[in-house]
């Protein structure tokens, strides 16, 4: 703009100085999300957890507290039987009829889970819960321990159900060690199946 002497130019000045204030502010915007996610090809977004959200209601001050469709890690850490191992899974949970063998009583299992649904802060009916082995029988799973066993938010047969057979099988088939399925199912039950051809 040429500058005219005696003319007044402030009506023209700042409409302006408006645009380059908020052209200096995108610029300064764009510069902080730079800085906290530097582009790059490889950077994606992160994707929203399909554990998110606990699929019932907790009450407030319960002792237990899902990690959406995952057990309390400190409350159900998951514990394993010492006698099977890798080297005896022909004899033990690769053999027909070797679950039902070691199994607790139901007696035990129902007066346990309607501690833990307490624990737990579950409010729904106790016939929505499966007294559920983390990790379970067939890999190996200890049987009567506390720590391994938590009131699942499904009836069965469900998803872990299906996740556990397919487990069994590619540890009995040589695909996977057991302790690696057992680890597997104990940290994320979810994604336990990745990488294993079905």
């Amino acid at each position: 703009m040429t500058y005219t002497p005696g003319r007044s130019h402030h009506h023209n000045l700042a409409p302006k100085l408006l645009i380059g204030a908020v052209i200096i502010g995108a610029v300064a915007l764009a510069a902080y999300n730079q800085s906290r996610h530097p582009a790059s090809p490889n950077y994606q977004p992160s994707a929203p957890s399909q554990t998110a959200t606990s699929p019932v209601s907790e009450v407030g001050n319960a002792k237990c507290h899902m990690r959406g469709l995952l057990p309390d890690p400190i409350c159900t850490p998951g514990s394993i039987d010492p006698a099977v191992t890798d080297q005896n899974v022909a004899t033990t949970i690769c053999k027909s009829g070797y679950t039902a063998s070691i199994r607790p009583a139901s007696s035990y299992t129902s007066r346990l889970k309607r501690q833990q649904m307490a624990e737990y802060g579950f409010t729904d009916s106790i016939r929505d819960h499966e007294e559920d082995h983390l990790i379970s029988l067939e890999l190996g799973g200890a049987a009567a321990d506390p720590t391994n066993l938590w009131p699942e938010p499904q009836a069965s047969p469900n998803d872990k159900d299906r996740i556990e057979n397919f487990m069994r099988a590619a540890v009995c088939a040589g695909r996977i060690s057991l302790s690696d399925a057992q680890h597997r199912i104990a940290t994320d039950w979810t994604t336990a199946e990745a990488g294993l051809t079905h």
